[in-house]
């Protein structure tokens, strides 16, 4: 019943989180050299399922009760994810190349958790996307729950993708087209969604 709801939180999920960023290349790079693999991944798995819980049960609730609110964050949300895409679109179509660079590693688990969680909780991009944006396009879907598993299923199937397939995938990772390809598709993604939050 609650399908479409939980599709809508994996698709939304899944295009704000697969733009190449400096916590992905870190899980890149980490898969590479096989280091804490799956401590990374579980710590970034796990982060994002408590923000997206929060955006919606917290976050989305309050503003909920102000009759205003919703609809301007609703369009702040629709508007958003349209110019976040064509930033990905025009980053695609204007770079020449791109390399996978990202902070340096560390030898040690609590070094490399430290670095993951800079990258995860210091960066305010990551409470805009999960905690304000997440919150707000689910208070446009009836089941919360469902929203809520799919937003953690994209994040669950996207860092492990990315954490264990990260030794073959590198190659294609480090290709300028492969890069564009994956700015595109997000492009795509985030418009979609827009659309689908401005239709109602």
């Amino acid at each position: 019943m609650y399908y479409s709801d939980f599709l809508a939180g994996f698709a939304l999920s899944l295009g704000l989180i697969i733009a190449i960023g400096a916590q992905n290349v870190f899980v890149i790079q980490c898969g590479v050299r096989r280091t804490f693999v799956l401590p990374v991944v579980l710590f970034c798995v796990i982060s994002d399922a408590v923000l997206i819980a929060f955006g919606v049960y917290g976050f989305a609730r309050y503003v909920g009760d102000v009759e205003w609110v919703q609809p301007v964050m609703t369009i702040a949300g629709a508007g958003f994810l349209i110019v976040y895409g064509a930033i990905n679109l025009f980053r695609a179509l204007l770079s020449n190349s791109k390399s996978v660079d990202a902070p340096a590693g560390s030898t040690t688990l609590k070094g490399t958790l430290a670095i993951c969680f800079a990258l995860t909780w210091l960066n305010p991009h990551v409470y805009l996307d999960t905690v304000v944006l997440i919150g707000v396009v689910s208070t446009k879907y009836a089941n919360d729950l469902a929203f809520v598993l799919g937003g953690a299923s994209a994040s669950l199937v996207f860092f492990f993708a990315l954490g264990f397939g990260a030794r073959a995938l590198s190659p294609l990772l480090s290709n300028a087209k492969a890069l564009r390809a994956i700015d595109i598709g997000s492009a795509l993604i985030l418009w979609f969604v827009a659309y689908k939050i401005l239709a109602g």
